[in-house]
């Protein structure tokens, strides 16, 4: 048999710890099944959300950027308009899921660089904050 590894996934922001085997060669056999009492485990914490990318501009502008590729549903902002860290400013769509992408600190809107039913790649600027 081969050695058991265990693993912390995050599926729609809620971490799972799970076990596998890894196993090579041949046909995957499953044991039979055993008759074991189990105990709860503690629950895991959620993460906390990772702030989206950033990238600094001259002035101690900051670049929005898309953490991932996809389309934008929907541009919650305009050039000119203070924000609030943690505000909604763009609504991405990506694997059939709706993303938003928030302010990562309180500032103005310098530039908005993305319009609704624009395609975007990772790393892509979307909105400029002064």
């Amino acid at each position: 048999m081969g050695q058991v590894r265990k693993f912390r996934i995050t599926v729609n922001g809620k971490v799972y710890e799970v076990e596998a085997e890894e196993v090579t060669g041949g046909p995957v056999t499953p044991p039979a099944p055993e008759k074991v009492a189990v105990a709860p485990s503690a629950p895991v914490a959620d993460p906390v959300p990772a702030p989206p990318p950033a990238r600094a501009f001259s002035g101690g502008s900051i670049a929005v950027e898309a953490p991932l590729p996809g389309a934008v549903l929907d541009v919650k902002v305009v050039e000119g308009q203070g924000v609030e860290s943690g505000q909604v400013l763009v609504i991405l769509e990506a694997m059939k899921m709706e993303n938003e992408i928030t302010a990562p600190r309180a500032g103005t809107v310098r530039e908005v660089r993305v319009t609704k039913g624009a395609t975007v790649n990772a790393g892509d600027v979307l909105v400029v904050l002064a």
